[in-house]
């Protein structure tokens, strides 16, 4: 009997251990400088198209700057802004149009507007691809959130056929 309960112990200890091995290392996807930066000029272009002087950043997963660009015209506070946006989409893995729509003044997450960084402005969007999230991509600079949104928008469809794996 006490042989078989130190057995049992035994087993236990081996597998937490092991379990807590498999846990130190993890593995995720991310962007590639590359394809950030194709992005980034996907929908920088998208808004010269449209007329619409921008700053667009694009951040990694964990809301680090990978590429922002800025175009001639665009104001200095674009740069702040774009990558504060993209920031918000991906910190809190939601869009910041859908963000705002949320946190209006007196609604439930209203309090999400006064934290530090944080800017709930149409036009971050974040870059998903097989289940896993990559980044995010702020747009600033043209008339208004659903307008920075749209290059947005347009940037992540120029590059989802290289999204795919």
């Amino acid at each position: 009997m006490i042989a078989r309960g130190a057995l049992a112990l035994m087993a236990s200890v081996l597998l937490t251990g092991y379990a807590n091995a498999q846990d130190a290392i993890v593995t995720y996807k991310s962007l590639s400088p590359e394809l950030a930066l194709d992005l980034a000029r996907a929908a920088l272009a998208d808004c010269r198209e449209r007329g619409y002087q921008v700053a667009v950043a694009v951040v990694d997963r964990f809301g680090v700057v990978q590429v922002l660009l800025r175009d001639r015209y665009a104001g200095p506070h674009t740069v702040s802004t774009a990558s504060a946006k993209a920031w918000t989409a991906v910190t809190f893995r939601t869009n910041t149009s859908e963000l705002n729509a949320v946190s209006q003044p007196g609604m439930m997450q209203a309090g999400i507007r006064a934290l530090p960084g944080v800017v709930v402005i149409g036009g971050g969007k974040v870059v998903e691809a097989g289940g896993s999230l990559l980044g995010a991509i702020g747009v600033s600079g043209a008339p208004g959130g659903d307008a920075d949104e749209t290059c947005a928008s347009a940037g992540i469809t120029a590059i989802s056929h290289k999204l795919d794996f």
